[in-house]
């Protein structure tokens, strides 16, 4: 016998909360910001429609699902079936930092604060939920698949992301590393920048672009279903052992860009989420390249 459809609201800590978590009342985290010149009114409206949002979308689930609730920075420890309808109530950078953990469960982004996000990924209202939930759950529901990214090491450590992987130092170091393309005929170069980024359509409409736009790039950037990857390195510096010929390119289905770390230490992570960051060492290598899954995003 078959599981009921399992609804799972994908949620963050609102600033609010953040700031009640560390200033311990309203009244103390008010006079926090006031001293700074700023209100608590905003964060906390905030914080109101966020709920009201959350609690319209709880609502709107059929009696007959289940469901269930998982925080941001509970996602690595949570266990997605794949009965499950994703619920994404928040930012479009929610929906991809869930993406990662996914299987091919259909996501249904939800604009908690409208106005303030793009909406690229959360396109969808709380109201219009009660609608979505039973739609994305059957057969003919249509999606976007979108593209991701993953980051593979030669010890089989591997990374995936919706929006780019970044690969260069924690800090403020350079990174050092020897540069090669896959299905292609150029010798590897070595070189020495603040980092190596790689990107998906989706990632086009964010980090990415700010790369592509500051050196007015004339890179053809992907759009999200596209089945392409963008990559920039970021700063490359030359001298006589360090090249900068190749900074930007784009990679088709089976091509692969390849970094052998010449450093003490880079991490690789992706959709800005550091605290999830595989660590490389002086000899290891790491191969970027389209991800098998795609994010199943409902219109």
């Amino acid at each position: 016998m078959s599981l009921a459809p399992r609804a799972v609201l994908v949620h963050r800590t609102t600033e609010y909360e953040e700031l009640l978590a560390r200033h311990g009342t309203h009244g103390q985290a008010a006079f926090f910001l006031s001293a700074r010149g700023r209100s608590v009114d905003a964060v906390r409206e905030r914080h109101e429609r966020t709920h009201r949002a959350m609690a319209e979308v709880a609502a709107a689930v059929p009696l007959t699902w289940r469901q269930t609730r998982v925080e941001r920075a509970d996602l690595d420890r949570f266990l997605f079936g794949p009965e499950d309808v994703v619920v994404v109530v928040g930012q479009d950078g929610l929906v991809a930092n869930a993406a990662k953990y996914l299987t091919g469960q259909p996501v249904i982004g939800i604009d908690a604060d409208p106005g303030r996000n793009p909406g690229v990924l959360v396109r969808h209202r709380a109201d219009r939920a009660r609608r979505l939930l039973p739609y994305a759950a059957g057969a003919g529901a249509t999606v976007d698949e979108l593209t991701m990214v993953e980051a593979v090491t030669d010890d089989a450590q591997r990374l995936l992301a919706l929006n780019e992987i970044y690969v260069g130092p924690r800090g403020h170091q350079t990174a050092r590393y020897t540069l090669d393309l896959d299905a292609t005929e150029l010798p590897p170069e070595a070189q020495a920048s603040s980092g190596v980024l790689v990107g998906t359509g989706t990632g086009a409409t964010g980090w990415l672009r700010s790369l592509w736009e500051q050196r007015s790039s004339a890179l053809a950037l992907p759009a999200p279903a596209d089945a392409r990857l963008a990559w920039f390195v970021r700063e490359a510096w030359p001298s006589p052992t360090t090249g900068t010929s190749r900074v930007e390119g784009l990679l088709d289905p089976g091509q692969g860009l390849r970094l052998a770390v010449e450093s003490d230490r880079l991490v690789v992570f992706g959709d800005g989420v550091e605290s999830d960051a595989l660590e490389l060492t002086w000899g290891q290598t790491v191969r970027l390249t389209i991800a098998g899954p795609r994010l199943r995003l409902v219109h």
